[in-house]
């Protein structure tokens, strides 16, 4: 990644939403060092009270969680009216294409395969704020 790339995440304020902690701490590791803001959250619920604390500019949202998953967390915040033009990018560690159909018929932007490398989670974030 060139430096612009990396400068231009500088203050992102980033939520990423997963039940895995492993997921959650390398995401927060990796996006910390590029100067982002980052906030966790480990289930939808979770997730919509931290996007109301923190309305982040961006979200990552895994798809299989308990309680709420992925696919109906991406829809309450499109379907809310001041987050809804927050771009949100689904996790997933499945490459299927009904799930990235599926994503995209709930609002979200992208679709990342986990396990993710640090290029494809600056590059998907790059995408969405550029």
């Amino acid at each position: 990644m060139s430096n612009s790339a990396s400068r231009s995440l500088s203050g992102l304020k980033i939520l990423v939403v997963d039940d895995s902690k492993t997921i959650r701490r390398t995401a927060e590791t990796l996006l910390t060092k590029e100067g982002c803001q980052v906030f966790t959250a480990i289930d939808g619920f979770d997730a919509l009270s931290k996007i109301a604390d923190h309305q982040p500019d961006l979200i990552f949202v895994d798809i299989m969680m308990p309680r709420l998953d992925g696919y109906e967390t991406c829809s309450l915040i499109k379907h809310n009216k001041m987050f809804k033009e927050t771009p949100v990018i689904m996790l997933s560690s499945k490459d299927g294409l009904f799930d990235r159909a599926r994503g995209r018929i709930v609002g979200s932007e992208q679709y990342l395969t986990k396990p993710f490398t640090k290029d494809e989670l600056l590059g998907a974030i790059s995408n969405q704020i550029n």
